[in-house]
């Protein structure tokens, strides 16, 4: 059994985020790319999956539209354990590409897994994996918080209001992973990072598909008012700023 994970390559959370050419484009000067948290947690399941040897998952690779600048987060991915990385060479204009382009790839080189994280921490738009699921036909399940394989039935829980969701499904499937499927992401070790050099990264050539989205402009949030500090004897006035200043009551 195999397993594919999906990485989106992002800014470090603590990027302070800037734009150029009038607000139209990100400006990625000085940034820091690290892999998306999310994909980088289901990465880190997956590998624990093929370390069980009560299933019998024996290959997890990982997958990336991008550019050459994007090699480095691959890399780390090998260092974390990956046995193998593709990058499809194009840029992942919005997420209708980007599924596209995994999908004409899972559909020469069939997986049994396609893990996806719920969203990217950059863009959130929270959609190539059930972008992937329905290009390749697949079984599709999303909000999954946890994974196990019994021989080779995959029985998946997923958040639901009030609680979780038992499923159980056979492959192939495409699970949309969110916080809980892992409890830590692995740090790659020294041996890992040594490893990683000789492991495999595939680069394919993007296919033609159109691009369906467009980003206009880009607008940052107001900046915040300066916290105004009350004096605990004085309830009414915090009452007359929170419903007249903050509009909350």
């Amino acid at each position: 059994m195999k397993i594919l994970v999906c990485i989106s390559n992002v800014p470090d959370t603590t990027t302070k985020v800037k734009f150029k050419e009038d607000n139209t484009l990100f400006d990625d000067s000085g940034v820091q790319w690290i892999i998306n948290p999310w994909d980088e947690l289901a990465l880190t399941r997956a590998l624990e999956l093929k370390e069980d040897a009560g299933n019998s998952v024996d290959e997890v690779c990982v997958i990336h539209v991008g550019g050459t600048q994007t090699d480095a987060t691959l890399r780390k991915a090998l260092a974390i354990g990956a046995d193998k990385a593709i990058r499809i060479d194009g840029y992942p204009a919005d997420a209708y590409y980007v599924a596209g382009q995994i999908a004409a790839y899972l559909k020469e080189n069939p997986f049994d897994i396609v893990f996806s994280g719920i969203e990217s921490s950059d863009y959130n738009g929270s959609s190539v994996g059930a972008m992937i699921a329905e290009f390749m036909d697949y079984s599709g399940v999303s909000s999954v918080s946890q994974v196990n394989i019994d021989k080779d039935e995959l029985i998946l829980y997923r958040a639901i209001p009030g609680g979780k969701q038992k499923i159980k499904t056979e492959v192939p499937l495409v699970a949309v992973v969110q916080k809980g499927i892992a409890t830590e992401p692995r740090i790659p070790s020294m041996r890992g990072i040594m490893m990683a050099r000789k492991k495999p990264l595939e680069v394919k050539a993007a296919v033609e598909m159109e691009i369906l989205t467009k980003s206009v402009k880009f607008d940052l949030p107001e900046t915040k008012g300066a916290c105004k500090m009350i004096d605990s004897e004085h309830v009414e006035q915090l009452v007359e700023l929170l419903k007249n200043e903050a509009k909350v009551l």
